[in-house]
């Protein structure tokens, strides 16, 4: 605006320049005819008013010149409000050209980011909305398996009091209810524990952590069900001990996921291979089993929330789903990595961890 003024002050002085050079010709032409009637006088009311009519011309350039360099100025100002009325009434694909370096063009590039940010806020919004829909689905389909088969046992259980199974029968439908209780235990704690990593903020208690002595811990709290699968195991590492920096119960929650997805799926295999190699700076933890070959094409989307590589809901391998999603959370908190490979050489899930973890220094947030 302020350019447009100087500008409208520069044509008004050149037209106001023009027009008094071109009166004193006439005026002067007019003395010398003896014709002047008006301008040829020299009262001080003549002079009053060709003064008033100099300003008066000079306003009405200034005026007509300002107009018409706003004019652009102003066309642009009603696409700004238009576009603030689209978006007030929802449509937020709406877009302005940026043009020019003023105040309007930082306006307009302000609205554009305004409805652009308020597009990303929408769609997690609808996000959020899917995954809980999804997270309920799957829940309820995950926990009402088991707990009808619970009811079911337990209900014969209630009829065999009246003489119509034998001790042996009875006994057996209390440990397949045992046995579903369980599983249904761990799926509680597998949603319970991933609906807070992902909406909550976890607090971690770093400290010093002897990696080979709780994967050792681990593997013998799984000697049941290495002895269930038939399967045997063993723990190899290039140091007799490695200590690091880390939270002792997470990253015991994060390899008792990947043993136990290692026993479900690897059981056509005969064995489980744990290796650990200690580094300067890193930390690396193999665990290889000798099940079914994962295809390469759903290695990517092997760590989403409620993926499974077999889509079926089997009494053996199913789950929530949530296992691998909840191991990837913990390495994430930790600073490291997580990978999996699949072959004719076995499943590998690699974890690489910081041997000096410092908690100050990593932005965790809300983990997701």
């Amino acid at each position: 605006m302020a350019e447009n003024i100087g500008y409208s002050t520069l044509i008004a002085c050149m037209a106001e320049i023009f027009f008094l050079t071109n009166l004193s010709i006439i005026s002067r032409y007019l003395r010398e005819t003896g014709r002047a009637v008006f301008f040829g006088g020299e009262g001080g009311s003549e002079e009053l008013i060709r003064v008033l009519l100099y300003v008066f011309f000079g306003i009405i350039v200034f005026s007509i010149s300002f107009l018409l360099l706003q004019r652009r100025s102003m066309k642009y100002m009603r696409e700004i409000s238009r576009a603030m009325q689209t978006i007030s009434e929802g449509d937020l694909n709406t877009s302005l050209d940026v043009i020019g370096d003023d105040e309007l063009s930082e306006m307009a590039a302000n609205l554009n980011k305004l409805a652009e940010n308020i597009r990303e806020l929408m769609d997690k919004e609808r996000e959020a909305e899917r995954t809980k829909n999804e997270l309920i689905t799957n829940i309820a389909h995950d926990l009402r398996t088991p707990l009808t088969s619970i009811i079911g046992y337990l209900e014969l259980l209630s009829n065999s009091r009246n003489g119509v199974s034998t001790p042996e029968v009875s006994q057996k439908y209390i440990d397949i209810a045992f046995t579903k209780a369980k599983r249904l235990e761990k799926l509680i704690e597998d949603l319970f524990g991933f609906t807070k990593m992902t909406y909550g903020k976890v607090s971690m208690k770093v400290a010093s952590v002897d990696l080979i002595k709780l994967l050792g811990q681990l593997l013998e709290e799984f000697y049941p069900s290495f002895a269930d699968k038939n399967l045997t195991y063993e723990l190899t590492s290039n140091v007799p001990v490695l200590t690091i920096s880390a939270d002792a119960n997470l990253l015991a929650r994060l390899f008792d996921n990947l043993i136990n997805n290692a026993i479900k799926y690897g059981a056509d295999g005969k064995r489980i291979e744990v290796s650990v190699e200690g580094g300067e700076d890193l930390a690396t933890v193999s665990i290889t089993n000798y099940g079914h070959v994962i295809p390469s094409e759903e290695l990517p989307l092997i760590f989403n929330k409620f993926y499974r590589v077999e889509q079926s809901r089997s009494a053996s391998t199913g789950g929530t789903g949530l296992g691998l999603a909840i191991a990837k959370n913990v390495v994430d908190m930790h600073g490291g990595s997580i990978q999996v490979s699949s072959g004719l050489n076995g499943t590998v899930f690699t974890v690489k961890l910081k041997v000096n973890f410092d908690i100050n220094k990593e932005n965790f947030g809300e983990i997701g």
